[in-house]
Parts: structure tokens; C-alpha cells; sequence
């Protein structure tokens, strides 16, 4: 194993798990994990709280930018160490995360911390950083192409483990093809550290990622995850999805950073709104069809999220990785991956949790 890649031992205690725990009939569901900064610290929180439920199992994981880091170190986790073992892998992936923020410039100013606030709007580095993104290419302001989340990627995680047999998920990791447009799906036996850094490459930050001579951009573009990997490659009906970007907002955004947000999660979120009315069809054509005689996988759509805590958040705190945020977040996490389990653990391999027209069509 690569030197860099072990788990280290903690320092401090994971989250205690629920207080009095609940025997449950076993179950298998595959993950669809979105991406979105520092806000993947919820997905944290949530696979913490699910890696608690013993007779709960994964099949498949597909995943984007922050999610394909997320489900990377999962993957590699439950390889090596089993459940705790993932556990300690996400644990130690995201204080690396936090510790590398530390030598950044962009920090909270001391007005955004004494609000409490998790957003950057009043730090002159960020204020400076926004301005520079917006008149230079990343092949400009950043000639030599750091980054940060490379180094602490391969101080967390070894792609060797997740490609060996050993490893008890199919992973799925999403990229989009600059050239083609397409999304690109990189399986376990295709994952590298280059893999997920394509998958989480925003082009107004990052040089494109090149693999194989093509071209690679964040995945977010085409899929925020695409969901059809795990429908032709998994034998599991059941798709949780742990949603970071809100659908969904009230309010009409007004200046330059939230028009450009709001843009980005519109179009992160529409390759995902397509895919939910191909399933909508789909399972309305299955259950029409009293005799049986399509031949159709019926899909049972799931999903956690804490919309009104995200619509919250300005679009800089995606750059706050400071510590106390980020365990915020997977606290958040914990508590709506609970509520899910509680309400509709029972509900896994029979019948879907969301109302799709509803959420999504």
C-alpha cells in the first residue's frame, strides 16, 4: 500500500450512534451521492449515520465532485476495514480536508465569524479570488494547476484497494467529457486519484483534468450523480440519494455570486430531473402492464436531504472548510440520514419514499 494512503488512528470519538439501538431486517440499497464543496460534509454525516445500521448494506455508489471524494474513501474504507473502518477513513479524509483549508487565504473575516456566519462574502480574499475567476482562466491564475485536494486524496485513500476484488461496492464515479460532452463513468477497475479529481473539476477553478488523452471537466454538468449505473449494473431496486443542492428556491437571486449559483444548480440538477421522469414513466408503463409482459427493472426511488438548512448557506460557505462547519454539517447529516431510517428503513426493496411527480417532475 501507498505510504500515504493509510488510515490513521483518531484522536477523538466518532458521533455516538443512536442511544438505544434498533434490530432491523436486513437490507441492501445502492447510493447516489451529489456533490458540493464543503456542503459534502452532510453526505459525511449521512453515510456515518447509515454505516451504524449493521443489517443495512450497499451494492452500488455512484457519485460527483464532492460525492466521488465522499464515495471513494467509503469504498476504500469498507475495503480495508469494514464499517468502522470506513467510518474512520471519512473521518480522517475530512479533518485533512479542514487542516489543508488552514494555509488558505480564503478564511472567514473576523465580521463573518463574529455573526456565526459559515459564508466568505466578507473576506477580502474571497472578494479578490471571485474577481480574479471571473477575468482569468484557471491556465492563467493558476499556470502551475495546484491542488490541494489532490495531496489529501492520496493521503486518505488507495485505488489499488477499491480495484481489488476485496472491495464489497461497485463504485461509479462521474465525469464530463470536455470534448464530447458526454458523461463518463469511471468503474472500480478504472478509479485514480486523476478519476475523482476529473469528476470534482469546476472549470473556472481547475485546469480541465486529462486522462487517457481526453479531457475531463466536473460531473456535476451531466449527471449530479447520473442515476442509470446503478440500474444496469446493480441487482438492488433501491436508489437512496443524499441531495446537497437545493431544487428548489423562493427566493430570486440578486447579485453576480448568486445568479452564477443558481445557474449551477439548475444545471446540476437537470441531467438528475430527467433521469426521475425516465423512472416516472417507466414504473407507470409496470404498473399498467398487469400481465407482466415488459420487460422492465422497477426502481425504488429514495432520498435524504435538509433543503431549508441548505438554501441557507451562501454559495461561498462551499469554500469553508473550517472545522467546526464542516462537523456541523455531518451532525445535519446524522440527524436526517436517523429521521430516514426510523421513518422508512421498512420501506427498502418494496416501495419508493419520495413522491417522484412531486419532487421532480
Amino acid at each position: 500500500m501507498n505510504s500515504h494512503a493509510k488510515v490513521t488512528r483518531l484522536s477523538e470519538a466518532l458521533p455516538a450512534p443512536s442511544a438505544t439501538p434498533v434490530v432491523r431486517e436486513p437490507r441492501t440499497v445502492n447510493l447516489a451521492l451529489q456533490g458540493g464543496g464543503a456542503h459534502g460534509a452532510f453526505t459525511w454525516g449521512v453515510l456515518d449515520r447509515l454505516l451504524d445500521e449493521k443489517n443495512l448494506s450497499f451494492e452500488g455508489v455512484v457519485a460527483t465532485s464532492a460525492g466521488a471524494m465522499n464515495a471513494a474513501v467509503l469504498a476504500y474504507g469498507l475495503a480495508e476495514g469494514g464499517r468502522t473502518g470506513a467510518q474512520k477513513a471519512l473521518t480522517n479524509f475530512w479533518r485533512r480536508v479542514s487542516h489543508a483549508a488552514m494555509f488558505s487565504p480564503l478564511q472567514p473575516s473576523l465580521l463573518d465569524r463574529a455573526t456565526g456566519s459559515r459564508a466568505l462574502e466578507n473576506s477580502p480574499a474571497f472578494l479578490a479570488f471571485d474577481l480574479v475567476t471571473r477575468l482569468m482562466s484557471p491556465y492563467q491564475f493558476n499556470p502551475l494547476n495546484l491542488n490541494p485536494l489532490r495531496r489529501v486524496l492520496e493521503q486518505s485513500i488507495d485505488v489499488d484497494a477499491i480495484r481489488a476484488a476485496r472491495c464489497p461496492i461497485r463504485l461509479h464515479i462521474c465525469a464530463t467529457n470536455v470534448r464530447s460532452g458526454k458523461v463518463k463513468v469511471f468503474g472500480n477497475d478504472e478509479l485514480s486519484i486523476d478519476a475523482i479529481m476529473a469528476s470534482a473539476c469546476l472549470p473556472f477553478l481547475f485546469q480541465a483534468v486529462e486522462i487517457d488523452g481526453e479531457a475531463y471537466w466536473d460531473g456535476g454538468y451531466m449527471g449530479n450523480p447520473a442515476i442509470f449505473p446503478l440500474i444496469y449494473s446493480c441487482a438492488a431496486p433501491d436508489v437512496l440519494i443524499v441531495h446537497i443542492n437545493p431544487i428548489e428556491r423562493e427566493d430570486v437571486p440578486r447579485t453576480a455570486t448568486e445568479i452564477l449559483n443558481r445557474i449551477n444548480e439548475i444545471s446540476f440538477n437537470s441531467s438528475l430531473l430527467r433521469e426521475m421522469r425516465a423512472i416516472a414513466f417507466v414504473t407507470k408503463l409496470i404498473d399498467m402492464d398487469a400481465a407482466g409482459t415488459l420487460d422492465l427493472k422497477r426502481v425504488f426511488v429514495h432520498g435524504i436531504s435538509d433543503d431549508e438548512a441548505m438554501r441557507k448557506l451562501s454559495v461561498s460557505s462551499k469554500l469553508n472548510a473550517d472545522w467546526e462547519a464542516l462537523t456541523d454539517l455531518r451532525d445535519r447529516g446524522r440527524e436526517r440520514a436517523d429521521e430516514w431510517l426510523r421513518a422508512h428503513h421498512d420501506s427498502i426493496g418494496r416501495q419508493s419514499t419520495v413522491d417522484i411527480a412531486a419532487r421532480y417532475l
